[in-house]
């Protein structure tokens, strides 16, 4: 790859940008109108639907990586993507407004995804995924999700005519195909281009999927986390950061080792230490605190950093 090369995948960064602000707006708007009116709560909402959405660049490119033989890209671009969603994410959102939380989520949810961190910990430790353990990870995730749509079912709103309700119902599930068909197609774009630039300066692989390949996959849950504050809808922006978390370790990280076995270098280990880390200091200052303040925001973005700097020195 040549510098001018180089130039255009810098180029290309605006463009993706753009793309995934506006197919987040879409998929909000289109997903929260879809659960409404099937009398689900905002919080399911971003934990199930939104949070699907937001986690398919992640599972696209884990089980690409996967299928090349490329374990060091895959279960380094989930590791990395979690570190970076509670760390960035969260801590962007805390950064523009204080972020309350229900304790609820922190016992249910927030549980859930620190049993996830863990046994994708275990499962790591050996620096292999198998096929069985990959079915293992897909199983809990499909039990977790059947758990939260009976839990965040309620009455259905009525007041439409059938015709009505009909047609809207085609013209929100259109917005949210159209969102996350950019959502999907900038976070590629955005990996793509990131990983061009890596290359041309010699990144290591892990290195490679830790940071660039996990910041560009977790694109999407920027936009979709702001764009929802933004618009007032605080348990969307953090239940899809939560229930992103528990999809990629249990689904993006099980379907790729359904695909083909992964096996990794011995940083796994470390990062995921990190992550189970981080996840337990998230919970413990949304239990204490029942907020997120600026100051924590700060400070998780921080660490972030810290984090992006040890991935490129020498080990």
């Amino acid at each position: 790859m040549t510098a001018v090369g180089v130039g255009v995948d810098v180029g290309c960064l605006f463009v993706v940008v753009r793309a995934l602000w506006y197919g987040s707006r879409y998929l909000v708007d289109g997903a929260v109108r879809i659960a409404r009116r099937v009398g689900l709560s905002e919080l399911v909402i971003g934990l199930t639907i939104v949070a699907l959405g937001t986690s398919m660049p992640e599972l696209v490119v884990t089980s690409d990586a996967a299928l090349a033989g490329l374990g060091d890209i895959a279960v380094g671009n989930v590791v990395g993507s979690n570190s970076y969603n509670l760390a960035v994410v969260l801590g962007i959102v805390a950064l523009f407004r204080r972020l309350p939380v229900d304790r609820a989520v922190v016992r249910r949810d927030g549980l859930v995804m620190l049993v996830a961190t863990v046994v994708g910990l275990v499962f790591v430790s050996d620096l292999t995924i198998t096929r069985p353990e990959g079915g293992l990870l897909v199983g809990g995730l499909i039990a977790y999700l059947a758990y939260l749509a009976r839990s965040g079912a309620g009455p259905t709103p009525s007041g439409d005519s059938p015709v009505t309700a009909s047609s809207a119902l085609w013209r929100e599930a259109a917005a949210v195909v159209a969102g996350l068909a950019l959502v999907i197609a900038g976070g590629h774009l955005l990996v793509m281009t990131a990983s061009d630039i890596a290359r041309f300066f010699g990144v290591p692989a892990w290195a490679i999927g830790a940071t660039i390949v996990a910041a560009g996959t977790s694109t999407p849950e920027v936009a979709v986390s702001l764009v929802a504050l933004r618009q007032g809808r605080v348990g969307v922006s953090l239940g899809n950061v939560v229930g992103s978390n528990v999809v990629n370790l249990l689904g993006a990280l099980g379907v790729a080792a359904l695909l083909r076995p992964l096996e990794f270098a011995p940083a796994a280990v470390t990062e995921a230490l990190w992550l189970l880390g981080l996840s337990s200091g998230v919970l413990l200052l949304l239990w204490t605190g029942r907020s997120l303040s600026r100051p924590e925001g700060g400070l998780l973005v921080v660490s972030e950093a810290i984090r992006w700097a040890s991935e490129f020195l020498p080990r």
